[in-house]
This record gives structure tokens, sequence and C-alpha cells, in this order.
């Protein structure tokens, strides 16, 4: 067992989010499992994330609150609801927004590819 209490979750600021409080929960620095990362985000009113892909294979699941999902292969912008929840295969450009004048929270479980810690993208 590996747990990990809320006041020990690592902060981090990932590329391209800007208003948006991450802290790593399992995996990764923090220790855990090997093969996936596990976070949660809270966006403030206005926050968003820029326009880029996922580092991993990617689940979303909107824990509170709202965020605007945008695609960028022609699919029409997402409204994600509290409960919520989106794949997003490794490599696919998305980005994200608060639109609300509302914090939303973000859960995100990033998957590594099959093979363990050395196979991990860099930036996880």
């Amino acid at each position: 067992m590996h747990l990990i209490r809320a006041a020990q979750a690592v902060p981090y600021q990932a590329h391209g989010h800007t208003g948006v409080d991450s802290r790593r929960l399992q995996g990764s620095e923090v220790g855990g499992p090997d093969k996936a990362a596990v976070s949660v985000s809270t966006y403030l009113p206005g926050s968003a994330v820029a326009a880029s892909p996922t580092a991993a294979d990617t689940i979303y699941v909107v824990l509170a609150g709202e965020l605007e999902l945008n695609g960028h292969l022609g699919e029409a912008s997402l409204t994600l609801a509290a409960h919520d929840s989106v794949f997003l295969p490794r490599g696919e450009v998305r980005s994200l927004r608060n639109r609300t004048a509302e914090n939303a929270m973000l859960l995100v479980v990033l998957l590594t590819e099959i093979g363990g810690a050395d196979e991990r993208p860099a930036h996880l």
C-alpha cells in the first residue's frame, strides 16, 4: 500500500497551464504505481490549458464545476460537468478552459506505456 495524504500531494506547474493548481496524488515523483500518475487540478475562473498534445494516454474526470474541452481534430467544444469523464489517447491535441465564475476540479490519470518506469514520459 502506498498512501499519500492530501497534505503530502506534490504541487507542480504543468506546461501551458495558466491559473491551474495541480497536485500529484500518486505516481511519478510521489511514488506508487510505475505505469500511471494521478493528479488533481483546481481550475480558477478564467484559467486555461493551451492547445498541446497529451503526454500519455489520459483520462479526465471532472470532480466539481465545469470545464470546456476543445479537441483540435475538428471536434466541437464540449462542456464537461461534475462526474463527466473523457479518454484522450497519447498525442491528442486538446485545450481546456474554465469559463465560469466558480472553481472547477479535475482528476487526471496519465497511463504510461506498458513496460514500466523506464518508458514513462520524462515530464509526467
